[in-house]
């Protein structure tokens, strides 16, 4: 996950260059103050995103502004953190005990870490008349016991992005539908001259994708929810997923410098991709949308969609789905004013133009009418026919254990541990929790 992992990540529309603008101003010593002492009342919000990039980076502080202009006693101070940064700065106010009054999270075990913490509100009730306008599948990663913890604003799951014309140059008709096919593919793009995959390996969370997705081929549903159960990732379907991801790396199919690149920094994956350097990669809905952003242009028509293929004589099959959303929690002190933003941030007009920015898949029940790229509603189509769904690893379990699958999967992509030892590290890890 991790736009991520930008989750796995937000980005919302474009709007005009003269928007205005909100404060993104640091976060306070002390998140989730509320009201501000001795203001006549005045709430100010902290709310700590990761809207980086655009078109979500203008879109958030035009939604905010236009909230305190119908709300002139509340105050949004928003902050904006890139991927990374910013669980680096959840996982150091989460030890502190203090959290920003909203916040994103991709919920799983980072989010229960942090109600188990006590800091985190319940928004079963508080937030009722809002979450039953939400689909009820893409409320799952934030759910426990019963009860609610955030509201998703983006739902949506792992592909493969690619160029269609690079295809057709390298002679693949087809999308390939097995992981013997793909692995012959990568080997006619590379006979074409065409680096096959961009890789942002710097920020590991990308090359954890394949990881995980070659072991709910391998293992199916059931091996992902019995490691989830036992802590052990020691079986058939975790080693043979490495030894399949290193079949791929030893095919040396990413881009030069790869293992120092990041996923939306410039030169990055999403960059490589953009700029029709690579053929393809394994990403989140948001792919085309920061593939455009952080290259000045995107692939345009060129751009194609497919799921991750089966793997031969595995027990999973390709309607199992691994990604997840994107949420906003709040701290167990925010004030009432925050989840009436919220409600604001989703009512039918946001919504719309969320989706239709190309950026969102939609959470808002009846929103998917908003979607007219061909590629988008693959995804939509593929969740709604899911017969399986996996978080992101390094959500789905303690901080703790995610960071050790995304560590020791590039540790193998950069041919320094066997599939064997990166098994297990990760039952090492899960088993210390």
């Amino acid at each position: 996950m991790g736009i991520p992992h930008l989750s796995r990540r937000s980005f919302l529309t474009a709007v005009s260059a003269g928007a205005v603008a909100v404060t993104a101003a640091p976060l306070l010593a002390a998140c989730g103050g509320g009201d501000d002492s001795g203001s006549g009342g005045k709430v100010t919000i902290e709310w700590m995103d990761i809207a980086t990039t655009e078109p979500s980076k203008t879109l958030y502080p035009k939604i905010a502004k236009a909230y305190e202009a119908a709300h002139p006693n509340v105050r949004i101070k928003l902050t904006n953190l890139e991927n990374e940064a910013f669980k680096s700065k959840m996982t150091a106010l989460t030890a502190s005990g203090k959290l920003p009054d909203i916040f994103v999270t991709w919920g799983g075990g980072v989010l229960k870490q942090q109600i188990d913490a006590g800091l985190v509100k319940d928004l079963t009730s508080d937030a009722s008349g809002l979450l039953n306008t939400i689909t009820p599948v893409s409320q799952k990663a934030y759910q426990f016991d019963g009860k609610t913890y955030a509201v998703p604003y983006d739902m949506g799951m792992v592909g493969f992005w690619y160029n269609k014309r690079h295809f057709d140059k390298a002679g693949i008709k087809a999308p390939p539908r097995t992981w013997a096919e793909f692995l012959d593919d990568v080997r006619k793009l590379k006979s074409a001259g065409i680096t096959p995959i961009a890789l942002g390996g710097k920020d590991k969370w990308p090359g954890m994708y394949y990881w995980a997705y070659l072991a709910m081929r391998i293992g199916g549903m059931p091996a992902m929810q019995q490691a989830a159960k036992s802590n052990d990732f020691g079986g058939p379907a975790f080693v043979g997923a490495g030894q399949h991801l290193k079949e791929l790396v030893d095919l040396q199919p990413f881009q030069p410098g790869f293992q120092n690149a990041g996923f939306d920094a410039p030169g990055g994956e999403a960059a490589t991709v953009g700029a029709g350097k690579a053929a393809m990669e394994l990403m989140g809905q948001w792919a085309p949308t920061v593939e455009k952003d952080a290259s000045g242009k995107g692939i345009g028509a060129d751009q194609g969609w497919f799921p991750f293929p089966a793997v031969d004589g595995g027990q999973g099959v390709p309607t199992d789905v691994f990604g997840g959303g994107n949420g906003h929690a709040l701290s167990k002190n925010a004030p009432k004013e925050a989840v009436d933003f919220l409600a604001f941030l989703l009512n039918k007009e946001n919504e719309q133009e969320l989706v239709s920015s190309g950026a969102f898949m939609p959470v808002v029940k009846g929103a998917e009418n908003t979607l007219t790229d061909p590629n988008r509603k693959q995804v939509a189509e593929a969740l709604a026919n899911s017969t399986g769904f996996q978080l992101y690893l390094d959500q789905a379990f303690p901080p703790a254990v995610g960071q050790q699958v995304n560590d020791s999967v590039a540790a193998l992509i950069g041919g320094k541990q066997t599939p064997e030892q990166v098994a297990q590290q990760v039952t090492k890890a899960a088993k210390s929790q």
